[in-house]
């Protein structure tokens, strides 16, 4: 099971509400996003283990915005799959040209969507 699935899997047993969990799940991405940021010292293993963090945990939005069991309407799944892929894009883009600033549209995509999952927005 992948790390992101793991936490995913250990936030659902403390919380039990799904939409709860992705928010804390994204957070959790976010900050260690920022971290790597905030204490850039250029590509690192830190940098490496957030952004694979935050792309195993887009994959499993992906996947599950691609299920037909999905009971969310097919405008929304799609919202979700175009982030995802700008998600993958972004994170290829910074892992070929590492530079700290890349790291602000995956920052602010978690966080929105958090906010939104939480009902703050």
């Amino acid at each position: 099971m992948s790390q992101a699935a793991q936490a995913y899997s250990r936030t659902s047993q403390v919380t039990g509400n799904p939409r709860d969990i992705e928010a804390q799940a994204l957070l959790k991405a976010a900050k260690q996003l920022r971290d790597v940021q905030s204490n850039w010292a250029g590509p690192d293993a830190k940098m490496h283990k957030a952004l694979l963090f935050n792309r195993r945990l887009w994959t499993i939005f992906m996947s599950a915005a691609e299920d037909n069991d999905n009971p969310h309407s097919i405008e929304v799944r799609q919202n979700i799959a175009n982030i995802s892929i700008f998600v993958m894009h972004q994170t290829v883009d910074m892992q070929l040209a590492p530079d700290p600033s890349k790291l602000k549209p995956l920052i602010d995509i978690n966080c929105q969507i958090a906010a939104g999952l939480a009902g703050r927005v």
